[in-house]
């Protein structure tokens, strides 16, 4: 693993008030080491920490991204009701669905206008808007 990449995982993972195990740091080095924003799936990110030689079990991804979702560095994008993708980028965006490559994309914000929002229940507020984009070639 390069240093740098270990470095600015232990610095995001330490941000966010989480104890830097071997595992966690394996994981958000693939995630945030390079300073890039991402999208990956627990089996994308499973893949990638094989690939780098990494000895994690995707049962240890999946736990590890819900924590880093707990804690605010992750945000879940959830596709169909079952799939789900995970974003370094947690502030709030639109995204791209690209249905023929099963993957997601930001979209630009600049270009989304929501005029309006229905009233919420009584006694509930509205937590956050997700928005969602599906692609499908032309044809």
């Amino acid at each position: 693993m390069h240093p740098t990449y270990e470095e600015n995982a232990n610095r995001w993972l330490n941000d966010a008030g989480l104890r830097p195990t071997r595992q966690r740091v394996t994981l958000a080095a693939l995630l945030v080491g390079d300073g890039q924003h991402r999208h990956v799936t627990a089996e994308s990110l499973f893949e990638a920490a094989k690939t780098d030689g990494a000895s994690v079990s995707l049962a240890t991804v999946y736990n590890t991204l819900r924590a880093f979702c707990d804690a605010g560095v992750l945000q879940e994008i959830t596709v169909d009701g079952s799939k789900s993708y995970f974003d370094t980028n947690v502030h709030d965006h639109p995204h791209f669905y690209w249905e023929g490559d099963s993957r997601v994309t930001d979209a630009p914000s600049d270009e989304l206008v929501i005029q309006s929002l229905p009233e919420p229940p009584e006694g509930m507020e509205i937590a956050s808007v997700d928005v969602v984009i599906r692609l499908r070639k032309k044809g």
